[in-house]
């Protein structure tokens, strides 16, 4: 049905999933909308869609070629290449900026979220006595966690399991972000900065002929984590084409309203003006986990000081992240306009 291509479409299609797995690792920002928004998210749906039942009996039976056209596989394995490309790299600049500009980075991803709720909620037309009760729940619940103590990052493999297949949500649900899911679970800097960068320091120090990794317990545990959470958004990524499918088509209007409210009331977890409260001795001293990272305990809020030009810099930031989903919007309606 796709396989037709040239080699501008794979090149392009390549750029997609580099598009498409940035969008993924940050927060606010959904894969499922550079899909949408680049004309491939029904392509994309359709080819997950194709990895079932007759597709593995395909090759066990060892018709490798069969089960390559069956699910698509030029479409898939391009846009995964983009997608894991895109995740190394993103992931070295996420972990620079997370060190050193915290405020900013923060203050894009708030940007990012007011700009997904924009996005979702510019052409709902469908409130009625279904979906605001809908929105409403969405809405408290979002609210709840943002009152709440953040969740503590947590490497229990079962718990990192069912976090790679929430986390891949956002790539079949337009407007859904599952590594803001990852941020209210607790586990987004463990999963999309720290155990990617350790698999990129790895296959660095290979290339080089230093295995001296091998001996590193923290490292190999970073990159068990990865592999379990690879796992499981693999598994996530199959089953939830399936379910959302099932979902958009019977409870669209529900569910957008209930994602409208509930990415509405999480904004607090995002706030950029924060101030991270760590787990100390009686004498003050900082306690560090099993991975030499700091324990973080809560997170004290405030109000900016507009007196300070940090402030100022940082309010540029929600609007650079407030004007990418706004670009995301044009460029999909300028798309379709020369359909």
């Amino acid at each position: 049905m796709y396989e037709s291509r040239t080699i501008l479409d794979k090149f392009f299609l390549v750029i997609k999933g580099l598009c498409m797995g940035a969008a993924n690792k940050v927060p606010g920002v959904s894969g499922g909308i550079v899909a949408f928004v680049g004309g491939f998210y029904e392509e994309f749906i359709y080819s997950l869609q194709k990895v079932n039942i007759k597709a593995f009996k395909l090759l066990f039976n060892g018709r490798f070629k069969s089960f390559y056209r069956y699910v698509n596989g030029s479409f898939l394995t391009l846009l995964i290449f983009g997608m894991l490309v895109s995740y190394f790299s993103v992931s070295k600049l996420l972990d620079y900026f997370l060190e050193q500009k915290e405020l900013f980075v923060w203050a894009a991803f708030f940007g990012m979220i007011l700009g997904s709720i924009y996005y979702i909620g510019k052409d709902f037309e469908h409130w009625n006595k279904r979906t605001i009760p809908a929105g409403i729940i969405g809405l408290v619940i979002g609210i709840s966690i943002s009152f709440l103590s953040p969740a503590k990052e947590n490497d229990n493999l079962l718990f990192i399991f069912l976090c790679g297949m929430i986390s891949v949500s956002g790539m079949t649900l337009p407007g859904l972000s599952g590594s803001f899911i990852l941020i209210l679970l607790g586990n987004y800097v463990l999963l999309l900065v720290d155990s990617v960068n350790a698999l990129y320091d790895t296959f660095a120090e290979m290339v080089k002929g230093d295995f001296s990794f091998v001996k590193n317990k923290v490292r190999l545990n970073t990159l068990k984590i990865l592999a379990v959470f690879t796992v499981g958004s693999a598994t996530g990524l199959v089953t939830l084409s399936h379910v959302l499918s099932y979902v958009l088509k019977h409870y669209k209007h529900l569910t957008t309203a209930t994602i409208l409210g509930f990415i509405t009331g999480s904004l607090g977890v995002v706030w950029p003006w924060k101030k991270t409260i760590f787990k100390t001795t009686e004498n003050g001293t900082v306690l560090f986990d099993s991975n030499g990272k700091e324990i973080i305990v809560n997170y004290e809020r405030y109000v900016p000081d507009f007196a300070n030009g940090e402030t100022w810099w940082a309010l540029f930031f929600v609007f650079i992240g407030i004007g990418i989903l706004l670009g995301l919007d044009w460029y999909g309606k300028n798309r379709k306009s020369k359909a």
